[in-house]
């Protein structure tokens, strides 16, 4: 199937998802995660959600680093093409961007270089670790200039899917995805 297909196929399949829905799926994903040996990094990228587009709920996941000690980050859009990285800390201040998106309105921003690991949002992916999101191209191009060792775990409401068709060579992979149902290793 082609990005553009898939995409608004599961934006509608995700807006019909009620919120007793996102938070029972979120916490199966949070769940999975903790079982997981993903804990022993310093600098956690996490994406704050969309409430209004039902993307998976983050919070679990900030509580669970923010009990461990870890050093959060967050995206803000910087221009229209790229994202700047902001530590989360307890009293950040957020506001909600123009999609829709929260953002720190003021922070230290951390270089990239220094993340170990992100938590990569989605609608959908597939059997070889291929993600499909909006389609700005804002986290293929953070997550290219991420270290090589840099573990990618997409967060997902539904199991994978066939093939996507159109990969390109600027869409990158992810390591990991983790749905209320299961964990994929590619």
């Amino acid at each position: 199937m082609l990005k553009k297909e898939i995409r608004l196929n599961y934006i509608q399949i995700r807006k019909r998802l009620s919120p007793e829905e996102v938070n029972t799926s979120s916490e199966a994903i949070c769940d999975f995660l903790r079982q997981l040996p993903l804990w022993d990094f310093e600098y956690y990228h996490v994406f704050l959600p969309i409430i209004d587009n039902n993307e998976v709920d983050t919070q679990p996941i900030i509580d669970q680093l923010r009990s461990q000690g870890k050093k959060i980050v967050v995206p803000k859009v910087k221009n229209s093409d790229s994202l700047e990285h902001i530590l989360f800390e307890e009293d950040t201040s957020l506001k909600k961007n123009h999609w829709g998106i929260p953002e720190p309105e003021a922070g230290d921003e951390i270089p990239v270089r220094r993340i170990d690991l992100v938590f990569v949002p989605m609608l959908a992916f597939d059997q070889k670790g291929h993600r499909v999101g909006y389609g700005k191209g804002f986290y293929d191009r953070f997550l290219d200039s991420c270290r090589a060792d840099t573990l990618k775990i997409g967060l997902c409401f539904f199991e994978a899917i066939g093939e996507i068709s159109d990969v390109g060579p600027s869409d990158i992979s992810i390591d990991y995805c983790i749905t209320p149902q299961q964990v994929y290793e590619f």
